[in-house]
């Protein structure tokens, strides 16, 4: 029989595409990943992966295999997750993902309270653009901006939040808006609703800056780089900050808590879930009361 570690690494290679991504899928070294894959070749006797040239790729066998092992890791997060939600115990650790800018904006505050009520509890914060697979126990709770289309999901609305373009004033006084540079996120996220106004917004005018969170975004344009599509909760009252274009209206989407239904039964998973519900809707209208609209 194979063993089960290698097993992981393998279905890890399998599903991130190359040693490195899949060593930082595991949290492991990619020479960690390397040899867990050649020792499954060895255990089955088959040539997995091949390794001409300078991209790794699946042999045919690698792909059925890969198929395989992918359906065996799939049961056994199951398993783990149905252990995990029939934890009566409120102890143990709690992962949360969202975007990192509504990470430091929305979850330091109720985290804080959360952890002060629940010292038995770790948390584990995911400041991530990509979406966490809760299926396959990225994380036990995630905080985005869309609704998931799919999966065995529990899923609840928590509230909206508004993008506006904005710069400084100092830019604006100073620059004509046929001449705007833009700000945006990088091309991992043009299909962001934000992104696609901003897009739409700057037609020829190109988007000369991008980066990947929204935070250096901000400061970009406080710094005078342009103008940048950002949340109005995130600016908040910013004295260096005004609307670039006041009377075009916002984009509004909305701020959605998931989690896996496995979870439900969990004690701390469903005690922070509940905890986030009841303090990100005030927590929003706080942020945004007052702000230059």
């Amino acid at each position: 029989m194979p063993d089960w570690e290698d097993l992981r690494h393998f279905a890890a290679f399998a599903r991130a595409g190359s040693l490195s991504a899949a060593a930082r899928l595991m949290d492991v070294e990619h020479a960690t990943v390397s040899r867990r894959v050649a020792s499954l070749e060895t255990s089955l006797s088959l040539k997995l992966v091949d390794r001409r040239g300078r991209i790794l790729r699946l042999t045919t066998d690698g792909e059925r295999i890969a198929a395989l092992t992918e359906r065996m890791v799939v049961d056994a997060e199951a398993i783990d997750r149905s252990a995990d939600g029939a934890g009566k115990e409120f102890k143990g650790e709690v992962s949360i993902s969202a975007p990192p800018a509504l990470s430091a904006l929305l979850l330091a505050e109720p985290l804080a309270t959360f952890r002060s009520q629940h010292p038995g509890v770790t948390l584990r914060i995911l400041g991530e653009s990509r979406f966490a697979s809760l299926e396959k126990r990225e994380a036990d709770i995630a905080i985005r901006l869309s609704r998931p289309a799919g999966g065995d999901l529990t899923i609840v609305k928590l509230g909206e939040i508004a993008f506006r373009l904005y710069a400084s004033r100092s830019y604006l006084a100073g620059t004509r808006p046929n001449r705007w540079a833009f700000i945006g996120y990088d091309e991992t996220l043009d299909t962001a609703a934000q992104q696609v106004e901003l897009a739409r917004y700057a037609g020829k005018r190109s988007i000369n800056i991008r980066a990947s969170n929204a935070d250096m975004q901000q400061a970009l344009a406080r710094q005078g780089a342009g103008v940048a599509m950002l949340a109005t909760a995130l600016v908040g009252t910013d004295p260096e900050l005004v609307p670039a274009a006041p009377s075009q209206p916002p984009v509004v989407r909305g701020l959605w808590l998931v989690l896996h239904s496995d979870m439900q039964n969990s004690v701390p998973v469903r005690a922070m879930s509940q905890h986030l519900k009841r303090h990100l809707h005030e927590i929003l209208q706080a942020r945004t009361k007052g702000i230059k609209a």
